[in-house]
């Protein structure tokens, strides 16, 4: 390369280089100034991870140093997640305070940085704490079950639907180009039709067809409107012998509607009672003993109970989920 073409390529590179660090540049003050959002979950304090159940409605509040008014409030959802989006003055790297409130769990202020973690805050229940007067001894609960009911469709087989009916023909005479002939064109045939009605709220299955009597070799199904089911069924036999003889036959049915109840048996770990129930369930009911007294308890779209606090989140399949913490002075037994 000549002399003269050193400089024009010196001056590309330092371009080039000098927009990439623009690019870089630009997107990390675009970055920095991007809100940040602080995301975690609230769950109740215990040794055993399995009865660290996720917290429904704790107030998520973030403080800046002494200020007495939140920055950003939020409440805990169903699965104990919260996402709190800070004003864009608070940045990357600044110490903040994350309060935590719940009526029935003892407060929590946590200090913490901002930045990309997960923020995981464990709240003890106030009812681990306060002990109950001595003259309400605590109340036992035990034999906890689930029972609702579910639209069930029963078929029913209420008979048999029979018929006989004949292909009248005589064998050996030529076609003639007049239809219906054999397959291969050389001989006179006849077609017959037949059909069965299953009736009202009814229904064929299981449908046979069969040759029972004459030159049985010599016949084709032209129409086969019976070997699906359904409220009618149909066919049509070619012969070019001589009279066959067909049987028709299928079963009869009837869909029947009716509910069965089913039962669930929900999981406990300390305090926290689970459980789920499928979209077709219909009038969910606990059956639990109470102090040893068997006792139903209806479970309305938002569910209240004497000795629990209940939460449900309802699923996009409308499937429901079933959170319940025992109320101070109660217990699983």
């Amino acid at each position: 390369m000549s002399d003269e073409h050193k400089p024009t390529w010196l001056v590309v590179i330092l371009v080039t280089v000098g927009v990439a660090l623009a690019v870089v540049l630009i997107a990390a003050l675009v970055e920095y100034e991007k809100p940040v959002s602080l995301r975690g979950a609230v769950v109740k304090q215990d040794a055993d991870p399995r009865k660290q159940s996720p917290l429904t409605d704790v107030e998520v509040s973030v403080h800046m140093g002494d200020a007495k008014t939140a920055a950003v409030t939020t409440k805990s959802d169903f699965s104990g997640y919260f996402r709190l989006t800070l004003p864009r003055s608070i940045k990357r790297g600044r110490a903040i305070t994350l309060e935590f409130r719940h009526a029935d769990y003892v407060p929590l202020d946590v200090k913490e940085v901002v930045g990309d973690q997960l923020y995981i805050a464990h709240l003890q229940p106030l009812q681990q704490i306060i002990e109950p007067p001595p003259d309400r001894p605590v109340i036992s609960i035990s034999n906890v079950i689930v029972r609702y009911t579910t639209e069930t469709t029963t078929s029913v087989n209420v008979g048999t639907g029979v018929r006989v009916f004949q292909v009248n023909n005589k064998g050996n005479v030529p076609c003639e180009r007049k239809l219906p002939c054999s397959p291969d064109g050389r001989w006179k045939g006849s077609i017959a039709s037949v059909s069965l009605d299953a009736g009202p709220g009814n229904v064929y299955r299981d449908a046979r067809l069969l040759c029972i009597a004459g030159p049985c070799p010599f016949t084709r199904v032209e129409s086969d409107e019976f070997s699906q089911g359904g409220p009618t069924i149909s066919a049509s036999v070619l012969g070019w012998s001589d009279t066959t003889t067909f049987l028709l036959q299928a079963e009869v049915f009837r869909e029947e509607i009716g509910d069965t109840v089913r039962e669930s048996y929900p999981v406990i770990f300390g305090d926290s009672l689970n459980f789920t129930l499928p979209a077709s369930a219909e009038g969910p009911s606990f059956e639990a003993e109470v102090n040893g007294v068997n006792t139903v308890f209806p479970l309305g779209p938002a569910p209240i109970l004497s000795w629990a606090d209940c939460n449900v989140r309802v699923a996009r399949d409308q499937s429901k989920f079933y959170r319940c913490e025992l109320k101070p002075g109660y217990r699983f037994r």
